[in-house]
């Protein structure tokens, strides 16, 4: 779902579950009150002031029958998602169609046709606007219509619901209320939000499918609460009265704060007891559950918000080149009148008098003595007049041809990745032709360069490092003897990958050889934090080798699954307890041992680490924690060893430089007066109910998260994808700018950079990092001077690198590489100007350690300051601003779930495609999209022009050169479908010569085929056409016995030829410019000039009343006048001869990139 401003950022690591046994807090609730009352007075506060009486969904007092109070009264769960209704489709779609310019200028047009000023019959203009603001109109009402018969499925889904009388019966969706008790079965829907109370399993646990959400197919456990687990029988339920005290209705899918009064007694409930609207209940036979939140007011549907609207740089310069027709038009039109106005004037003077118009007789529209008046009227009818100038189908023209180019990306096998079953997806037609400019890229890197398919590789234990297996930065430069030669492979079978997640290859811990070491306690306590501190749920799967889990991410599943081969091996979890078949080391044999869990302190990226408190069989207390380096050392005990420490820390260097991601093992043991004193604190804190939870928590989490014991550090390795360093090489040829922003290490981000050709060994790195000595130098300063230390040393950096560049020039390539705290900085005042000069001159971007809100901003940063297109691409939830904020956004479908490419432009499968899709379809779709646009100007103003020219020949009388429907039909029918054909067909080169020669991108980047000098070549080249057109007629036909009878041709007759040689110009212009004809292309342009004269034959026979001036004109005078014909054939090749001697002296004495590269590939299609 597309995040918002408040959204909850947290990867989904991090939501991991909270642990629902709580010690229950005594309430003050009256026993004689039908429901319990509250046990406290705060039920308005701001932001959690939701009510639910369960069981009973109607309203009642909100404190049980004391005070009176009344609950709101919630919505129905109906839903819609339709953007209009019956009643409004007509008013909001004419809206819609009409904020365009060029729509509301027609419609004014149109209006004014019904008056005597108009050139042309009020229905011949009105007919072309009708067409096309009908055909937009028809396409939203079958796309809301599509939506309409989506929510009439969904609102009429079955759920059982508690009838109160110890039974349940099915009811739709849509009469759900809140406080109704449902009965969800396995395999069905959610229907609302649910407050999970029990299920058929006896502890009260069930697995849930997020996949509408937020796209993840690996399934996530729920625990309901002791205190309800327990109702599981449909008799129990007659006598339940409970009331809910939560958060408002909010768009944070992974947060959720609440408490349950019940039995007179007070439960905090966390997103552990929630089951939300749209995910699916598996493995599980049924649960029951609350209905807390309805319709609208569900998580899914408070996400359920359009993503920001986008528009291509080509459809913003085209609106600017609209504006410039109507200034065209005005100007002509003005002129136009201003003329007809001197001689209206002059007509009635002596010398001058024009008796044969008898102006002393005339009305007012051409009355001499109201001169002025009349130039006014003239003025408008000469804006209807020149109407055609303006593409009125030029929109819709548009949206047809992105969507079927659309379906060319959906459709091309070559993005098709056979592994995942995903092809690729256009999920937005608007920036077809954006993909063809992207001038950057920012990327993240865990998923979507990497496979985000993670193995355990190595580990430092109490100071001693294990594993020597090559990781794959290190066989990237060729350093795998080096590396392999430090312990040696104790078995040719141990290097073999045979288990998924597992990678580790020394022979000191495999198969119970760990026990023989000589700090055997510490190697033993590492593994049992790995099998334990974690939210992982064992999976029973018959076809596995060991025991397979469902995990928040792949790093845990990895580490779980280590803990696994080592001997610990995690098989049970419960409400309140882990399961562990352990190792011993006196037998040799397994040990089944069961820790309680007391508490789960969660990770999240503010805190980097997570925790679990335990007891023991023996009643020993512990608390197992695991984070990032960085939060782990601060909270060691300064007893912990400090060589212990020490050589840690430059193992976990190591692993960084290798391209490993690290993790930091510790543990404590408590006393039972320290638990105590401490849960007291925290469960006051998860029982709190306001704006400040989260901090509460928080604090708690940290006076029980000190004086670690250090045990030592895990690396698992993400390997890259396939073809991911041969992409980049690629794009970076083409001209493309890369960026690389992650959350990893500066060292793990460096080694990855090099091993995917991001980094190469010509280039010169320029670190920006805020030292360490700097930040302890500010120590004990000024508030004011701790703010300004690190601002200048970040400034004084970027001053120095931008020298640095200066002086050594475009001969040396840089690489920049920054961290998240220097980053912090340098997006700050002035410094972003200076970072932005500096990263642009760069080859290549690295940042390290940056916040989801850190890539938002950058992404922003380069979009505003270099004005060129951005392009962003992502996989997870953490990537959705990114995403977002870019000119576009391309989502991975990777192993994250699908919420970056639901906020996504564009899908792709693997980073790899992403090649094909900007140098491929990217320059085509650029291409024929700017193309197709000059083309429509090039017709229009060729059309309009001639008739200009006649107006002025005519002295500006107004009268149209043309059959009103002629100029109706030109747009619509005679010249709409080449142009069409050419938007969706034409090629300049083929895939593979696009692959082949990437430089041909900089095409797009430097706008050539749609820049100012291009549009206005284009609408010369259209005037000096209807030049030719219009005098060449006039000359060869208007003068000449045209009819058989030997009549000279009327301006009917010259009308009908200028009107033939436009139809034939701009179509064999057309041809002349398509680089690759397939049949269809020979189709519509050959068949738009067929179906011109069948309907000047078929037109010309209706009624004169009806064709007026086209009365058997083509049939009588035009088909058999040899003339006619001969005319014709001279003028088109006349006025084609220009832009095919330009086209060819261009391509042979001045050609451009783009010809050189056609011309060279001409005969390898």
């Amino acid at each position: 779902m597309p995040a918002t401003a408040d959204t909850d950022e947290r990867p989904l690591v991090e939501l991991a579950a909270v642990a629902a046994t709580r010690t229950p807090t005594a309430a003050s609730s009256s026993p004689q009150a039908p429901f319990p009352a509250a046990p406290f007075p705060g039920l308005a506060t701001p932001g959690f002031s939701r009510a639910v009486r369960c069981n009973a969904p109607s309203s009642f007092p909100a404190d049980g029958g004391g005070a009176g109070q009344q609950a709101a009264e919630y919505p129905g769960n109906a839903i819609s998602t339709t953007k209009y209704t019956a009643a409004s489709f007509v008013p909001k779609s004419l809206f819609e169609q009409f904020r365009r310019a060029a729509n509301c200028f027609f419609l004014v047009v149109a209006c004014v046709s019904f008056s005597p000023l108009a050139p042309y019959r009020a229905v011949s203009v009105m007919l072309p606007l009708v067409v096309v603001v009908s055909a937009a109109m028809v396409k939203e009402a079958v796309e809301d219509w599509r939506r309409k018969q989506q929510d009439v499925e969904v609102n009429n889904r079955k759920v059982e619901v508690y009838d109160g009388t110890q039974s349940f019966h099915e009811t739709e969706w849509k009469k759900l209320q809140v406080g109704d008790i449902v009965k969800v079965k396995k395999d069905e829907f959610f229907p609302a939000d649910l407050l999970f109370l029990s299920s058929s399993y006896d502890d009260g646990i069930c697995y849930v499918e997020t996949m509408n959400l937020d796209g993840e197919t690996n399934l996530k456990r729920k625990q309901a609460l002791e205190v309800t687990m327990g109702l599981n029988d449909e008799h129990l339920f007659h006598s339940f009265k409970a009331f809910i005290q939560c958060e408002d209705p909010n768009e944070k899918l992974y947060s959720f704060l609440g408490t349950l009064h019940y039995n007179e007694q007070q439960y905090p409930l966390s997103p552990q007891q929630i089951l939300l609207r749209d995910s699916k209940l598996r493995n599980t036979g049924y649960i029951y559950g609350i209905v807390i939140f309805t319709g609208h007011d569900t998580k899914v549907m408070q996400n359920a918000m359009e993503p920001p609207s986008k528009r291509s740089s080509v459809e913003r310069r085209m609106d600017k080149v609209i504006y410039l027709l109507f200034v065209i038009l005005f100007v002509i039109a003005t002129f136009g009148s201003i003329v007809f106005g001197m001689k209206t004037k002059h007509e009635i003077s002596p010398g001058n008098y024009a008796w044969y118009l008898r102006p002393d007789q005339a009305n007012i529209f051409f009355d001499p003595n109201r001169a002025s008046f009349a130039a006014f009227c003239h003025f408008l009818t000469s804006l209807m007049l020149y109407t055609c100038l303006v593409p009125i189908s030029l929109y819709i023209s548009i949206e047809i041809v992105k969507v079927l180019q659309s379906t060319f990306i959906n459709q091309d096998q070559n993005m098709y990745c056979a592994e995942s079953d995903k092809p690729a997806r256009a999920r937005t037609s608007n920036l077809n032709e954006e993909l063809g400019q992207v001038h950057t890229i920012l990327s993240d890197k865990t998923g979507t360069l990497t496979c985000n398919s993670m193995e355990f590789l190595k580990c430092s234990i109490n100071g001693v490092a294990y594993g020597n297996g090559p990781t794959e930065v290190e066989t990237s430069y060729g350093e795998i003897a080096e590396t392999t030669g430090n312990y040696g492979h104790k078995d040719a079978t141990e290097s073999k990958r045979v288990v998924k997640g597992f990678n580790f290859t020394d022979g000191r811990l495999m198969d119970g050889r760990w026990v023989k070491e000589c700090s055997r306690d510490a190697v033993e306590m590492f593994f049992r934090v790995l099998a334990v501190c974690h939210t992982a749920i064992p999976v029973a799967d018959r076809n596995s080798a060991g025991m397979p889990y469902e995990a928040e991410s792949p790093d845990e599943a990895a580490l779980v699954t280590a803990a696994r081969e080592f001997g610990f091996e995690f098989y049970n979890r419960t409400q309140a307890t882990i399961s562990v078949h352990e190792y011993d080391p006196d037998s040799g044999g397994k040990l089944d041992r069961t820790y309680k869990l007391l508490n789960t302190l969660e990770f999240s990226s503010a805190r980097k680490r997570m925790s679990v408190i335990v007891r023991t069989e023996e009643g020993r207390l512990f608390l197992f924690c695991k984070g990032a380096d960085s939060v782990i050392f601060e909270r060691l005990s300064k007893d912990s060893g400090k060589a212990c420490l020490t050589k840690t820390k430059c193992h976990i260097d190591e692993y960084s430089e290798e391209g490993l991601r690290t993790l930091v093992l510790a543990y404590r043991e408590l006393t039972e007066e320290q638990y105590s004193l401490w849960n007291q604190e925290y469960q006051a804190a998860k029982n709190s109910v306001h704006n400040d939870h989260d901090e509460a928590v928080e604090k708690a989490s940290e006076d029980i998260e000190k004086d670690l014991v250090l045990l030592g550090a895990t690396a698992v390795e993400d390997r890259l994808q396939n073809g991911v360093p041969e992409c980049i090489h690629k794009l970076a040829q083409a001209g493309i700018k890369i960026w690389i922003l992650t959350g990893d290490k500066l060292e793990t981000a460096v080694n990855i950079g090099y091993s995917c050709n991001l980094l190469r060994k010509e280039m010169e790195e320029i670190f920006i990092t805020l030292d360490n000595s700097s930040k302890s130098a500010s120590e004990g300063c000024s508030e004011e001077g701790n703010r300004m230390a690190p601002y200048e040393e970040i400034d004084r950096k970027l001053q120095d690198a931008r020298r640095a560049i200066f002086m050594k020039g475009a001969s040396t390539s840089f690489a920049l590489i920054i961290d998240g705290n220097a980053l912090t900085h340098a997006l700050t005042g002035t410094l972003n100007k200076s970072f932005l000069d500096l990263a642009v001159n760069c080859a290549s971007v690295l940042c390290c350690r940056v916040s989801p809100k850190q890539k938002a901003l950058v992404t922003r940063l380069v979009k505003i300051r270099t004005s060129k297109t951005t392009l962003a691409i992502g996989d997870g939830a953490n990537d959705v601003g990114m995403l977002q904020e870019a000119d576009i956004g391309v989502g991975i479908s990777g192993a994250e779930g699908m919420q970056a490419v639901m906020a996504s432009d564009f899908a792709i499968a693997q980073f790899r495609f992403l090649e094909r899709l900007l140098l491929v379809h990217g320059h085509w779709c650029y291409r024929r999209i700017a193309a197709m646009i000059c083309y429509f100007f090039f017709k229009n103003i060729t059309f309009g022009f001639t008739l200009f020219w006649f107006e002025a020949h005519a002295m500006f009388s107004a009268q149209p050169a043309y059959n009103d429907w002629f100029i109706s039909f030109y747009n619509v029918a005679f010249t709409s479908l080449p142009v069409i054909a050419l938007g969706v067909f034409d090629k300049d080169v083929s895939s593979r010569v696009c692959l082949e020669v990437p430089s041909l991108h900089q095409d797009g980047v430097n706008n050539v085929f749609f820049s100012w000098s291009r549009i206005l070549s284009w609408m010369l080249n259209g005037m000096c056409c209807s030049i030719i057109i219009y005098f060449g007629s006039l000359n060869t036909v208007l003068v000449q016995a045209v009819r058989q009878d030997g009549r000279v041709a009327g301006f009917d007759i010259l009308g009908v030829t200028m009107y033939t040689c436009v139809v034939w110009t701009v179509n064999c212009q057309l041809a002349l410019y398509i680089s690759y004809f397939t049949w269809i292309q020979h189709f519509v342009i050959w068949g738009s000039i067929l179906i011109w004269y069948a309907f000047l034959v078929i037109y010309g026979l209706f009624p004169p009343a009806v064709s007026t001036t086209a009365y058997h004109v083509f049939l009588e005078a035009c088909a058999s006048s040899p003339l006619y014909w001969l005319s014709t054939l001279m003028i088109v090749v006349t006025a084609l001869i220009p832009f095919f001697v330009y086209k060819i002296s261009r391509t042979l004495y001045y050609p451009q990139y783009h010809d050189q590269v056609q011309r060279t590939n001409s005969k390898n299609w």
